[in-house]
């Protein structure tokens, strides 16, 4: 087990690294270093990535289409916390059916995908959390290849961005650098194993509690679909961005509801 989050300022602008990323102390470093920096864009290391196995940005990857904030849909209230949202990726190809094979997430083609970073959100006190907060620009292509991997979806890095990002950060440099640190620091367990016993919401978030050292279960929520199979694990954060009990508006299964988790074969 590794301590995973850290007392740590909001982020502000600056530049920075993230070589260091993979080790505790150096973890510990860089996480309360960034807040306080926003990552090189010529920096050219590319960090282990938690849960896409031999997974390579491909040679040419698209352009996103720009997103612009949907009419009414504003919203700049006080960022109070954070949300880490991890989507399991099989679950997602699952549902998409005959169309999976047209999506890089879930083809094949650049690698096969556990957990993939859904995104990076920021939270209010209550529900209406900030989003939308300013227009921004289509991604650069050094973006999107850097976090290809973390979130292999174009489209999606583009819509987080916009959505999500322009509350937190000028830069999207800065946005994808403090949710990819955040990412590879997660200790993962075996979902396999997990999938093969039977587990309910309660269950699988102690799961995640009992293998990241500082993170609580009551810090984690699990959301299934209709049938209970199992499509997203969110983890509640502070402004510091250490592991908080969940707020009541952050819903997810009920602790003894039975999780069932697809293992794409």
């Amino acid at each position: 087990m590794k301590e995973i989050f850290l007392r740590s300022p909001e982020p502000v602008e600056g530049c920075l690294s993230d070589k260091r990323a993979s080790t505790g102390s150096a973890l510990r470093f860089l996480v309360s270093m960034f807040v306080l920096a926003v990552l090189c864009a010529s920096s050219t290391h590319q960090p282990v990535q938690a849960q896409a196995w031999q997974c390579r940005a491909p040679q040419k990857l698209s352009r996103p289409n720009l997103v612009l904030p949907p009419r009414g849909e504003i919203r700049r209230t006080t960022v109070d916390g954070y949300i880490l949202a991890l989507s399991w990726s099989r679950e997602y190809c699952k549902s998409l059916g005959p169309r999976a094979s047209g999506r890089l997430q879930c083809n094949g083609k650049i690698g096969d995908f556990g957990f993939i970073l859904h995104g990076l959100w920021p939270e209010a006190r209550g529900p209406n959390y900030p989003r939308w907060c300013r227009t921004v620009g289509v991604l650069p292509r050094a973006v999107i290849r850097r976090n290809i991997c973390m979130t292999p979806d174009v489209q999606l890095l583009q819509h987080e961005w916009a959505k999500h990002g322009s509350c937190m950060a000028r830069k999207p440099e800065t946005y994808f650098g403090a949710a990819r640190l955040m990412y590879n620091a997660i200790e993962f367990p075996d979902m396999d194993r997990l999938s093969r016993r039977g587990v309910n919401a309660g269950t699988l978030a102690e799961a995640f509690a009992d293998i990241n050292e500082g993170l609580p279960a009551n810090a984690v929520r699990v959301k299934t679909n209709r049938r209970g199979w199992l499509r997203e694990m969110r983890i509640c954060l502070g402004k510091n961005f250490m592991p908080r009990r969940c707020p009541s508006f952050v819903k997810g299964a009920a602790a003894k509801s039975e999780v069932r988790i697809w293992r794409g074969r």
